[in-house]
């Protein structure tokens, strides 16, 4: 009998008790079911039908690992749909401009994802024959892909057989063997690699790996858990031990600071909008967005160097509040009607006026569309 199956039979009194992570040692390499209890649920229950499994490549595989970075599959699903229809393949990918995979990133969100996405399928073309490489060290070079996104990839496109801890799998995991601690940590994250690892089957690696993704996605959830469905819930520890609400462990929490800034609406006498291209680095990196000022000063001097008419004939809109995931942001919209550039704009400058059947395929930041597609 395993530690954790004891812990499964002791006491009632006992059983309210933290699992330490000895009393949530894996089963035995023979005795363990954890695999052929998921695969039998995901024949049932799982998700057959997704975009990207039908047909499924290599190709169709990543993208749609970046993409479910950090976004749910209900919100991902379209924007792979209309991503493929565009650039179907990885060469395809290299060979367009970064403009045109911002655009068509324009609302996902975390745009770091598609300019390192873009970077990947150049280096692919480059150094791999404008193909993915079946290793698990040539993916994790790439840019944008880590360790479990390459191994998702291999599992899912060849059948290789290779563990991934995703955040869904990292909840299920944590909750199974009853692990403390903040998943994050490299300690706590380095005992779900080794449990990850000791539950591969020997075989139907593609349906194991997506099973995980679906059972942590619809049933496993981070709030009310469908414990009564799960395949796992006679010997998962949390459920056992009532701790389904507090495992796994949440992040340490923090003040999130709130960040202001004033943004510049500006149109021309033809109803054509000013933006400007964003640094290459940091939040918005290389998308175009409205002008941008951490106050109403810098705001002020930068329209009367670069515009005709009155700062002060802007209208006020209402402010927008923005979420990333280290700091609040709320902008301050002004906007202004038939305005002209002083001078011509030379390419440094990053401003270029655009009419509004253009902006539909350019990468714009969400709460920017948002506010120009407001408008009518």
């Amino acid at each position: 009998m395993t530690a954790r199956s004891q812990s499964a039979n002791a006491p009632a009194r006992s059983r309210r008790k933290p699992a330490t992570a000895a009393a949530a040692a894996p089963a035995a390499a023979g005795d363990d079911t954890f695999a052929a209890r998921l695969l039998a649920w995901f024949d049932v229950s799982g998700r057959h039908d997704l975009p990207w499994q039908h047909p499924r490549s290599p190709y169709r595989v990543w993208l749609s690992e970046i993409m479910l970075q950090q976004t749910q599959v209900k919100t991902a699903a379209p924007y792979f749909e209309r991503f493929v229809a565009r650039l179907p393949d990885l060469p395809a990918l290299a060979a367009t401009e970064q403009d045109t995979v911002l655009g068509l990133w324009s609302g996902l969100g975390y745009y770091a994802r598609a300019r390192n996405l873009h970077a990947a399928a150049k280096l692919c073309v480059e150094r791999h024959g404008g193909e993915l490489p079946r290793d698990l060290d040539a993916l994790t070079a790439l840019p944008g892909i880590g360790r479990s996104t390459a191994a998702a990839i291999l599992s899912q496109a060849w059948g290789d057989r290779h563990a991934i801890l995703d955040g869904n799998v990292k909840r299920v995991l944590a909750r199974y063997h009853g692990i403390d601690g903040f998943p994050g940590l490299p300690a706590v994250e380095k005992q779900l690699w080794a449990l990850a690892e000791s539950h591969l089957p020997p075989a139907r690696m593609t349906d194991y790996t997506q099973a995980q993704m679906d059972l942590g996605a619809t049933v496993c959830t981070r709030a009310d858990p469908a414990c009564i469905l799960c395949p796992l819930q006679n010997d998962c520890v949390a459920r056992v031990h009532g701790r389904t609400a507090e495992l796994p462990v949440p992040k340490p929490g923090k003040a999130v600071p709130q960040r202001h800034a004033q943004v510049l609406w500006l149109l021309d006498r033809g109803g054509r909008v000013l933006l400007q291209r964003r640094p290459p680095t940091g939040i918005w990196a290389a998308l175009w967005t409205l002008p941008q000022h951490e106050d109403e000063e810098q705001a002020e001097r930068w329209f009367e160097t670069h515009l005709d008419g009155e700062y002060a004939d802007g209208e006020a809109l209402a402010p927008i509040a923005h979420a990333f995931s280290h700091y609040k942001l709320e902008l301050q919209p002004r906007r202004w009607r038939a305005v002209a550039l002083r001078a011509r704009v030379s390419d440094n400058d990053g401003l270029r006026w655009f009419a509004r059947e253009d902006l539909a395929e350019l990468g714009i930041p969400a709460p920017i569309r948002k506010l120009i597609e407001a408008a009518g």
